[in-house]
């Protein structure tokens, strides 16, 4: 079976197909915490990120799925802004050809319309020249938001009733789902979030619908592939029922 297909109930961690998605959230706090600019925060955050892509392989989780700048975001200051746009492409350009040697496939999901045309083209340049890698998917939401996501799908949709292509009555969850920015992914298993919060944040709403949640305070700077591994276990002692009864 295609891990693309894969129904709920089928046990992801035994066959190292587990899809964990993380709010990283913390990186300013950790900074003010220690008297320092936000950013250094976000690049400390950045270091976080390398250390459990590379973790995944033996943590059994074949796809990961980051939160790394929502629509919201935008609220924040030009030179926060700034800054974490600037990292994302330095982040891409350093670790390319480590993705491509280890087997990484990266994808960027959300608008990226109002993003600087030559960050948009480095994301276009990473997901062709990764396409080809299957044995980590990561996936970077930037510019995210699921109920953005849930209305660009809709449009999506809409379009294709008003040119003929889609009978209304055929539209179904799995219509609505090839027109997310997640088609090509399984929905997530389990949704971390870090630093103490225990909102979704506009995160992966639809995908989401049957995920195990875990909240921890370790702040997303402090978060390293041990503290996953924890998470991990205890997700793991979870009995998921998808909405049924266990017998």
């Amino acid at each position: 079976m295609n891990i693309e297909q894969r129904p709920p109930g089928d046990d992801p961690a035994s066959a190292n197909n587990m899809h964990v998605a993380v709010i990283m959230d913390g990186n300013g706090r950790w900074a003010s915490n220690r008297g320092w600019p936000r950013l250094v925060g976000h690049r400390k955050g950045a270091e976080r990120v390398r250390e459990l892509v590379n973790a995944c392989p033996d943590l059994g989780i074949r796809y990961l799925t980051l939160y790394a700048f929502s629509t919201e975001n935008w609220s924040r200051t030009t030179e926060e802004v700034l800054g974490l746009m600037s990292l994302f492409g330095r982040y891409i350009k350093r670790e390319a050809g480590r993705m491509k040697k280890e087997g990484v496939r990266m994808r960027i999901i959300g608008d990226r319309t109002p993003l600087d045309p030559k960050l948009r083209a480095l994301f276009d340049w990473i997901e062709e020249d990764t396409r080809d890698n299957d044995r980590v998917h990561l996936t970077v939401a930037i510019n995210y938001g699921g109920r953005d996501e849930i209305r660009r799908a809709a449009q999506s949709v809409a379009r294709a009733v008003a040119s003929g292509m889609l009978d209304p009555d055929m539209i179904s969850d799995q219509t609505l789902n090839a027109h997310m920015d997640t088609a090509a992914l399984p929905d997530p298993d389990l949704v971390v979030r870090t630093s103490g919060e225990t909102r979704v944040s506009n995160f992966l709403l639809w995908q989401a619908a049957y995920a195990e949640y875990i909240f921890t305070p370790v702040l997303w700077p402090d978060f390293t592939p041990e503290t996953m591994n924890t998470i991990l276990d205890a997700f793991a002692k979870r009995e998921r029922r998808f909405g049924g009864v266990v017998t």
